[in-house]
């Protein structure tokens, strides 16, 4: 949105967007949102989450949230006029869309904003495990070189066999990057993908048995859930990395944590937990492993696209015009 765009008379009530807790890119880009729209803080108020959802019922027609935040069956019947869900994640496990089907709710995510940057840090968290650049810098930051001079080996990267699980946009750039690094793709995938030329796998155990690595790209479903086990970890191999950008919960991470304590696994990187924010405690001594806080999408110029297609998507509802990223009723 044009910076000469931002002064305008203050939009009406008829305007309403709900926010239970504020998205990133809402409270980087606020003002985006304040000048075009009737902003309900939820999270701001005094009143019980409630209360304050039962004195707007009948007034608010859209929510926007993040994965963050769930919006659950409960609050959607809390909602009786509710008829848009807009969501800054890409996945969308963090909605009942169930519920939004039955009632007939519209659902939009961001596209594919994020994508091009999830798969750069998804390579990136690659390189660090593999190359151990995190652990060295904890090498030379704790005065460790002049002391001892030994410093682990790390592994190539050339020639590396990577196993895709998931290959839809984010996927696909993250076999695309790999695959310009000399490394040997291969995927799994909801069904195979005949526009490309990597190696498909029916499941990921079969998968994990014929790679060195795997990279966890999928949606969180039903079927997803823990679908990265202690079985397919085993057939990774004691030098098998994983490296997560989906959702925490697709690995089993009880058994994540005790495969790379007992070394059953070489290492991982991890952008994703089963329980965000908190992270089990045994990681954060091992050097074979790179944690971030849930962030490999956000950037500068990711957050500046996203709030043009959350307000774009805002701006249609309330003009009665076509969606820009809706999600099929079929999701």
């Amino acid at each position: 949105m044009d910076q000469q765009n931002d002064h305008q008379s203050p939009p009406d009530d008829l305007h309403q967007i709900l926010l239970l807790r504020p998205p990133p890119v809402f409270t980087i880009h606020e003002h985006y949102f304040s000048n075009k729209f009737h902003i309900l803080k939820a999270y701001e108020s005094p009143l019980p989450t409630h209360d304050f959802l039962r004195e707007y019922a009948q007034s608010v027609k859209v929510v926007l949230c993040s994965a963050a935040r769930p919006i659950t069956a409960d609050i959607i019947r809390e909602l009786p006029a509710l008829e848009l869900v807009v969501s800054q994640a890409t996945g969308l496990n963090h909605i009942d869309m169930a519920e939004c089907r039955r009632r007939g709710i519209s659902v939009t995510n961001i596209g594919d904003v994020f994508s091009d940057d999830v798969a750069d840090a998804a390579v990136g968290l690659f390189i660090d495990v593999m190359r151990r650049i995190t652990a060295g810098d904890r090498f030379v930051r704790h005065g460790s070189w002049p002391v001892s001079g030994e410093y682990s080996l790390g592994f190539k990267l050339g020639g590396k066999k990577v196993g895709i699980v998931g290959l839809g946009n984010i996927g696909l750039r993250v076999a695309i990057r790999l695959d310009a690094m000399g490394c040997i793709v291969s995927y799994t995938s909801r069904q195979q993908k005949h526009s490309t030329t990597f190696t498909f796998y029916p499941n990921v155990l079969h998968l994990a048995s014929n790679c060195d690595a795997l990279i966890v790209c999928c949606s969180l479903t039903n079927a997803t859930r823990h679908m990265i086990n202690n079985t397919v970890m085993r057939a990774l191999g004691k030098q098998g990395v994983i490296v997560n950008v989906a959702r925490g919960a697709i690995i089993d991470e009880v058994e994540l944590v005790k495969c790379l304590v007992e070394g059953e696994i070489g290492g991982a990187g991890l952008d994703v937990f089963e329980n965000e924010p908190n992270v089990p405690k045994e990681l954060f001594g091992l050097d074979n492993v790179v944690l971030l806080p849930h962030r490999t999408g956000f950037t500068t110029e990711s957050f500046h696209d996203a709030a043009q297609v959350l307000l774009s998507n805002l701006e249609a509802f309330f003009t009665n015009k076509p969606l820009l990223t809706p999600i099929s009723s079929e999701f």
